[in-house]
């Protein structure tokens, strides 16, 4: 097996943005933006289809997104994931416009951060596990890496560990895992945690935060086993960024 290149669409009031994962707050202060493009999110997922980039996500940081996030998978049917604020209530009507599957955290758990194996059933029931993503996005804790839901403000009581995975496996069709200490950061991956993730390896997986380089994606790879595929954001030039050139990745890809 080889890691792939997976591109991602974050949009944040209506805009394709990078920003700094910790930052975001229900306080009212803003979040640190590395990056708000002028172009609509059609066109990332335009370039994305044309360069057959497929498993992208689209992830709505907050409330109105929903016209930008309908744009970008009206641009590319089936070609991308959504997820932020998807309900059992909402995921078939994201089906239905186009996304691939949907992708939940925070549903799962109920607001003080306990898990829900009933609202992972809903879900279920909803869209059917072969439409699900589980975003384990996590922190580093002093009981290794803990899921973080609202938007990484709060931590649950579920631990990114070997029993979880297998526990979740049956429900969902991949994982998408954010190490949100290190997302938007371009300070280098969490090796170990990708590691980890490689070692289990028995669904599907994108890896996201902290790449900064082509080495970095190259080392996924490697420390994954091939296993973990890898999202950039901040670094990369299509985002403003000067760590790695988006044809370096289609390329690499194709390698």
């Amino acid at each position: 097996m080889k890691a792939r290149f997976r591109p991602c669409i974050d949009l944040h009031d209506g805009k394709v943005k990078q920003i700094v994962g910790g930052t975001l707050r229900d306080d009212g202060a803003g979040p640190k933006e590395n990056f708000v493009s002028e172009k609509p999110s059609a066109w990332f997922a335009e370039t994305f289809r044309r360069d057959a980039l497929t498993g992208g996500h689209v992830i709505k940081l907050g409330p109105g997104n929903d016209a930008a996030a309908a744009e970008a998978l009206a641009a590319w049917p089936n070609g991308l994931q959504l997820g932020g604020g998807i309900t059992p209530d909402n995921a078939a009507q994201w089906i239905d416009a186009g996304a691939s599957h949907v992708i939940v955290t925070s549903v799962l758990f109920d607001k003080a951060g306990k898990f829900l194996p009933e609202a992972l059933e809903a879900m279920v029931a909803s869209v059917g596990s072969s439409r699900l993503v589980i975003d384990l996005s996590c922190r580093r804790t002093d009981r290794g890496w803990t899921v973080a839901m609202n938007r990484w403000q709060t931590l649950t009581d579920l631990d990114v560990t070997v029993a979880t995975l297998d526990r979740l496996a049956p429900f969902c069709d991949e994982f998408l895992i954010h190490a949100a200490d290190v997302e938007g950061l371009c300070s280098g991956i969490d090796g170990e945690l990708v590691e980890f993730l490689g070692a289990w390896g028995k669904l599907p997986m994108t890896y996201a935060g902290g790449a900064s380089s082509l080495a970095d994606v190259e080392k996924v790879d490697a420390l994954g086993q091939g296993c973990v595929d890898v999202t950039v954001g901040s670094a990369l030039d299509l985002f403003g960024g000067k760590g790695v050139t988006y044809a370096e990745l289609v390329m690499w890809n194709g390698r």
